[in-house]
This record gives C-alpha cells, sequence and structure tokens, in this order.
C-alpha cells in the first residue's frame, strides 16, 4: 500500500518554533549588548585612572596615545559602546518581528471568525437575506441536476471539508442575531450544552487486557493507533464507555502511563439524560471548554491504576476521545485534572480551540477529506508544542474518512517512516512511552458510565 502524503505543521520545526528561535537570538543579543556596555564602563574608568595620569608626568605622548586608542576602542565607530548599541538595536528589532508575525497571524485568524459571524448575524437578524444567498448556492447545482447529473453530496462534502468550517463557523452569528447573545462557536455550544445534563462519572475496573494489541509496549505512532483502534472496536454504541489505562515499565526503573480514550458512541437527542459518558452531550460540553464528566472519570481510572501526580501520562484519543484528552491537558495547568500530562496523540479531533499549556506536546492526525476535526470551524495553531499532520485519504465516506482502522492507522504507519523534524523531535520528547530493550507494559480496562 502507498503510504499516503503527509504534511507537517507546527511543532519543533514549525513557524511558531521559528518565531521561539528569533526571540530566543533576540534575548541572548540583549545579553551581549549587556556585556558589553558593562565592559565599555568598566574600561571607561581606566581613562581616569590614578596611575595613568600619573603616568603622565614621564611620558606625556605616550599616555595620550594610549587614551586616544582606549577612547577609539571604547566609542570609536566599531568600539564596544558602538556594538552594544548594535546588538541592543538588534534585540529590539527581532522582537518587533516577532511580535509583528505573531499579531498578524492572530489578526488573520480573527478577522476570519468575525467575517463568518458577521455573515450569521445578519442572516439571523435579517432572514430575508437568506433568499437570494440559496438562490446563488442553488442555481447551479439546479443546473447541474436538471442537466441529468446525480450529485454525490458525501463525495462533495468531503471533498470540500471547508463547508462545515463555514456552516460552524456562521452559526454563533446567526443565533446571536436571533437575540440570544453569542460571541463564539464555544459559547453556542456552552448553550447548547445546557440540554445535556453532564451529571457524574462512575468506574468500574473490568480487569486486565492481555489481547496481544496490548500486550507488547508500542514501537511507534502506528502501534499506538492500533490499539487505539482496537480499544475504539471494543466500546460499543449505547453501551457502558469503556477506557484503558496502560503501564509502560523499563528495565532502568522508569514508567509511563498511556490512557486509550475512544470517540463518540451514543447519540441520543437534547433533554434526555444519557448513561453513556462518551455521548453526544460530552461533545457539546468538551467544544465550550468544559471540563466532563468523563474527564473526571479518567482520572479516576488513572488513580486507580496507580498513577501518581508526578507521573508522565500520555493520552490519546479518537474524535470526542481527543477533544477530551486535549482539555484535560489544558486543565493540568488549572487543577481540574491532576496528573502530569506530557503527551497527548489526536486522531479526527476538532481541537484547534483548545489552548493546552506549553510543556505538554501534542500531535494531531487530520484526515483531510474528514470533516469531524473541522467541527469547531478553527485550524490548530502553529505552535512549538502542537504538531499537526496532514493526510490525504479520501474513501468516499464520511464514516470512513473518519475511522481508526479505515485511514488514521495507514497514517500513523506513514508517520513512522517520517524524518520530518517536529514529528522527529515529538518522539523523541516520547521515550517513556514507547518500547525500549527490557520494557513491559500491563493494561487495565476501566468502564465509565454516568450518573444523576
Amino acid at each position: 500500500m502507498t503510504d499516503p502524503e503527509l504534511t507537517v505543521t507546527g511543532g519543533a520545526g514549525g513557524v511558531d518554533a521559528r518565531y521561539d528561535d528569533l526571540g530566543m537570538l533576540a534575548t541572548h543579543s540583549s545579553d551581549v549588548a549587556a556585556f558589553l556596555l558593562s565592559a565599555s564602563k568598566e574600561s571607561h574608568g581606566a581613562l581616569a585612572d590614578a596611575d595613568v595620569l600619573a603616568s603622565a608626568l614621564l611620558n606625556p605622548a605616550g599616555v595620550a596615545r594610549f587614551e586616544a586608542a582606549l577612547l577609539a576602542a571604547l566609542d570609536g565607530p566599531r568600539g564596544l559602546t558602538a556594538l552594544a548599541a548594535g546588538f541592543g538595536t538588534q534585540a529590539a528589532a527581532l522582537r518587533t518581528a516577532v511580535a509583528a508575525y505573531r499579531v498578524t497571524d492572530e489578526a488573520q485568524a480573527e478577522a476570519l471568525e468575525s467575517l463568518r459571524w458577521t455573515i450569521g448575524n445578519i442572516l439571523g437578524s435579517q432572514p430575508l437575506t437568506i433568499v437570494p444567498l440559496l438562490a446563488a448556492l442553488g442555481l447551479p447545482i439546479a443546473a447541474y441536476q436538471l442537466a441529468g447529473g446525480e450529485i454525490d453530496w458525501e463525495r462533495l462534502i468531503t471533498d470540500h471539508p471547508g463547508i462545515v468550517d463555514t456552516i460552524v463557523g456562521v452559526a454563533p452569528g446567526l443565533v446571536n442575531g436571533l437575540g440570544i447573545p453569542t460571541e463564539d462557536v464555544a459559547a453556542a455550544a456552552r448553550l447548547l450544552g445546557a440540554f445535556y445534563p453532564d451529571g457524574t462519572g462512575e468506574v468500574v475496573d473490568r480487569g486486565l487486557d492481555i489481547d496481544p494489541r496490548t500486550a507488547q509496549p508500542p514501537q511507534g505512532f502506528g502501534d499506538l493507533m492500533r490499539t487505539l483502534d482496537y480499544r475504539n472496536g471494543q466500546s460499543q454504541a449505547n453501551q457502558p464507555d469503556q477506557i484503558d489505562v496502560r503501564l509502560v515499565q523499563h528495565a532502568d526503573g522508569s514508567s509511563g502511563y498511556i490512557v486509550d480514550i475512544p470517540g463518540t458512541k451514543a447519540w441520543g437527542p437534547p433533554g434526555e439524560f444519557s448513561p453513556f459518558l462518551n455521548d453526544l452531550g460530552t461533545n457539546v460540553h468538551v467544544m465550550g471548554g468544559e471540563t466532563t464528566a468523563r474527564q473526571a472519570a479518567i482520572g479516576e481510572a488513572l488513580r486507580r491504576a496507580g498513577a501518581g501526580p508526578d507521573d508522565p501520562v500520555m493520552l490519546i484519543g479518537h474524535s470526542q476521545g481527543g477533544m477530551v484528552a486535549a482539555q484535560a491537558a489544558h486543565d493540568t495547568g488549572n487543577g481540574n485534572f491532576d496528573f502530569n500530562v506530557t503527551h497527548v496523540v489526536t486522531a479526527g479531533s476538532p481541537i484547534g480551540m483548545t489552548d493546552v499549556p506549553d510543556n505538554v506536546q501534542v500531535l494531531s492526525l487530520e484526515n483531510s477529506h474528514d470533516i469531524v476535526p473541522h467541527l469547531d470551524a478553527a485550524d490548530n495553531r502553529d505552535r512549538a508544542n502542537h504538531t499537526t499532520v496532514t493526510f490525504d485519504s479520501q474513501t468516499g465516506s464520511i464514516g470512513n474518512n473518519h475511522g481508526t482502522n479505515t485511514v488514521y492507522t495507514p497514517a500513523a504507519d506513514a508517520l513512522d517512516r517520517s524524518d520530518d523534524p517536529s514529528v522527529a523531535a515529538y518522539r523523541n520528547s516520547a521515550g517513556a512511552f514507547f518500547g525500549s530493550p527490557g520494557s513491559t507494559v500491563q493494561t487495565k480496562v476501566y468502564e465509565l458510565t454516568r450518573v444523576p
């Protein structure tokens, strides 16, 4: 099978990392400028040194030459003072450039979000404007169908998943135009979340899993995704949520915990209490940036598996599972998830709005024909700690384009063969979770349910 073509953004080789490098260069330049200024100030004292001035009585010409040479070395066009000023100017210029680049990047994202919101607000407050818009959109489609063409709607939306970004991005403004104050996608999700009681998570131990896919420490991204796919298959629709916690132990005594978190399995309507934590309601709450009962239950499972507050933890999730993983990583910084999450891996998850702390490394796999990563209408930010790997796998099916076995496992296998610097840096930082000579793994399974 031919490897899908991978496009890598962010991470150690990304734009934000280069901004960080420029910022570090600015800091070093400032340090050099301060050192040179200090040396210049101290050296200026030699011009008025008592011994030097006293020696002028014996050799006035020699002292004059010495003072002239020292002044030139200190205050001449190529002297220490000029060098210090040059490094200081360079530091200021670098900091200004980095700030300008970052402001521009943020402004572009905010401008697109604002444009979508405005369009939605107009449609909500002036509903008649939707008539010419629908006509403009519908005429080409109607003409194509009148000519005998048949439209494959599933293929259309998976070929152009940006349609989803637009629809989701317009929705908050539309709601606001209808008279319900709504600023953005997260705020709209929080409004909808009021109709989905989150309840409290309960955890039941289901013992050890000795399946071959869980019995060996992972050797790479492909192995990580295969185990996630296996757990995804064990978590059945409209059955209690199921996750696993894997303890990888190394011969040198070090260890790491891996949590596999499947995606959505229950799709109940709003207004009904659901006992399933992996349901649509959890999606809505996480999209709103909220800490969920599912996240709390995962924390309890980690505690039961023996994880302490300092043990390194990797959270791996597909779809909703990746959303919950990213939110849990975010919450490590505010006390809502008391574990040392160092790494996150997501597959087909919309996490562009989730702000993960700088000390957590995130790797996101996204099929460019998978519509699910577009459900937050936000691209993943190019950050030094967030590597996004995009690939093209068009099966023609919304479900298969989102599948862990159909597209994400082959992409993860291809990632193991990648020499991209961001991918290599992520893997090198995650040694606690990958197999090494003499390492072992133990996998515990936990069932999660929601109670009122």
